[in-house]
């Protein structure tokens, strides 16, 4: 039997029993009889942001490192719009998110009444799904489904869309089956692979001579056992493996077989393998653009083996020959298997030759300068600090990302937040403290651009107000670096409103939020300062002044292909020659 509960209570009681110990969230009219069960209860922690984007960053962060749902509560109208950027942000990276929104009572709907918006429209296309909810009898079943289609199959953003009349009413609550978490008519994901796609998947791995892994989110999202069968399939096959930037930590950067990132700005002998491979394993990652590069050219010679939990992913962007549709676990789990049992394994002796090529081609070499801290030195600088602590990492978007990627060495899933498929600038400070309420314990730095990091500033005092000593480490060029690197090497270097003319002095922001200042303008300086930054336990605005116009190599221009690489020994000279004729992404 059921309980008699208010919309309001049904809420909470909902939070309670899917295990939610952490609610992100900012109050507004037509949420407050919800805020009103949150004052009357202990159990569920309640983190006041100060923006509603800062609060569904932060349950991405939240999310993106625990495995578990970031659960946001927003109010109605501006709340509900000020959501769209993190909704999308985790639909393109697969990030579960159960955001609650108020709305006007059910008898305004329609009236353009105070603080109303079509929030169901306005979000239909930035989540998995969304309801308004118009009567308390379904309340129950909409709040238990939302958890149920945002963890299950691809993770994802859901809204459940409140009018305030509903959460006033009184109704019967209830779990479904009471578990809550029984089977949906509507929603049921496939998770086991075709046993026969995956027999000839293992066939065509077998028979290879030029074989890669190339790994995305989709198996960090699949949890821990899938990472820990990655790493055991590359340790029985041999093959060389490369990652998305969302795929970093699943297979360790200390690994034997390890290329590196691949991409637009990922190494050399990834991107080279990826382009001349025979047999290409795409597991748990979606053939974006800023992988690719031009699809018409994008590994013309290799049979392409694709493993995705979304049916929308297969043949989206690449034809995959060989397509697999489940979760990479169980299916890694099923080719482990499968492989184990056949001999003699492929020699790839002449492959691993040739990679080794590649790699001699140092395409993360930079110019080192005593003078100025280079942006690559300061992300070696803070791994060399960071990498026997118990560290995760959050990033804005930039350049700075695209280093942090480049050289800070994960090992581990679940380290490394950043925004992939959105590329959202002000990601990382609201999800530093996302992680940080997740993770109390752990070390927390969000590695950050001058540009950034101010569209989601205010939320430092968050992290006063809840005790949550995250450390803001700014790369700080005084550009938007990567909008003046695109301006230089594709706009005749007409730099448009890409240089900060009036950039705060960061140490003294610090301390009118409350929060430790600190600054390191020379190389000499950077060592010291970090061990600063990471002794003290309060909040840190780390100011690092690093070299203004140095860019981020390598780089494969627009429109061109994977062997199109531009290395740093080919940099500013011929940059610019390289990149005649490209035509911009972004």
């Amino acid at each position: 039997m059921g309980k008699e509960m208010t919309g309001a209570e049904m809420v909470l009681q909902a939070l309670r029993d899917h295990d939610v110990e952490h609610l992100f969230g900012y109050p507004g009219g037509a949420v407050l009889p919800i805020y009103d069960e949150i004052f009357q209860q202990e159990e569920i922690r309640h983190i006041l942001v100060r923006h509603e984007q800062g609060a569904g960053h932060a349950a991405e962060g939240y999310a993106r490192s625990t495995g578990k749902p970031g659960v946001v509560l927003v109010t109605s109208g501006p709340g509900a719009t000020n959501m769209v950027t993190p909704l999308t942000d985790a639909l393109m990276d697969s990030i579960p998110l159960v955001c609650i929104t108020g709305q006007v009572p059910t008898h305004l709907i329609g009236t353009d009444g105070f603080q109303e918006c079509d929030t169901v429209g306005i979000t239909r296309p930035c989540t998995k799904y969304n309801w308004l909810v118009r009567d308390i009898a379904e309340l129950p079943r909409i709040l238990h489904e939302a958890f149920h289609v945002a963890t299950t199959g691809r993770p994802g953003p859901v809204v459940v869309d409140i009018p305030k009349d509903v959460q006033f009413a009184t109704g019967t609550y209830y779990r479904p089956n009471g578990q809550g978490r029984s089977s949906y008519q509507g929603y049921e994901p496939r998770l086991n692979g075709d046993p026969t796609q995956i027999e000839r998947a293992v066939e065509l791995m077998a028979s290879a001579r030029r074989p890669v892994l190339y790994t995305g989110g989709g198996v960090v999202n699949s949890g821990p056992e899938a990472s820990q069968l990655l790493r055991e399939l590359v340790a029985a096959t041999g093959f060389p493996i490369t990652s998305t930037l969302m795929g970093l930590g699943a297979y360790p950067a200390s690994g034997k077989n390890w290329l590196g990132m691949l991409g637009m700005h990922g190494t050399y002998e990834a991107n080279m393998a990826m382009h001349d491979c025979d047999v290409m394993v795409c597991i748990g990652a979606r053939f974006d653009d800023r992988i690719t590069g031009r699809t018409d050219a994008f590994s013309p010679g290799s049979v392409k083996i694709h493993i995705d939990i979304d049916p929308s992913s297969i043949n989206k962007n690449v034809r995959a020959d060989v397509p697999i549709i489940g979760d990479v676990g169980r299916v890694l789990a099923e080719m482990l298997k499968d492989w184990k049992a056949r001999a003699p394994k492929p020699d790839l002796g002449a492959w691993w030759k040739q990679i080794d090529t590649w790699k001699a081609r140092r395409s993360l070499a930079y110019r080192p300068n005593a003078d100025v801290i280079m942006p690559q030195y300061a992300i070696e600088r803070l791994y060399a600090a960071t990498k026997d602590l118990d560290t995760y990492i959050t990033t804005e978007v930039g350049q700075h990302q695209m280093w942090a990627a480049q050289f800070y060495h994960f090992d581990q899933p679940k380290r490394w937040m950043t925004s992939g498929g959105l590329g959202t600038m002000g990601y990382g400070l609201p999800a530093a403290l996302g992680v940080q309420v997740a993770h109390p314990d752990s070390l927390v730095i969000d590695i950050a651009g001058d540009a950034s990091v101010l569209m989601t500033m205010q939320e430092m005092s968050t992290a006063v107000q809840h005790d949550l000593p995250i450390k803001i480490f700014i790369m700080n060029n005084c550009y938007m670096g990567m909008v003046r690197q695109w301006q230089q090497l594709l706009h005749g270097n007409r730099l448009s409103h890409s240089y900060m003319e009036s950039l705060p002095d960061f140490v003294r922001l610090a301390e009118a939020y409350g929060c430790v200042g600190i600054r390191a303008e020379k190389p000499g300086e950077l060592d010291d300062a970090l061990a600063e930054m990471i002794k003290v336990k309060r909040p840190v605005l780390f100011d690092c002044r690093v070299a203004n116009l140095e860019n981020c190599f390598p780089m494969i221009p627009s429109g061109k292909a994977h062997n199109e690489m531009i290395l740093p020994a080919e940099a500013d000279s011929e940059a610019e020659a390289a990149f005649a004729g490209g035509k911009a992404l972004v």
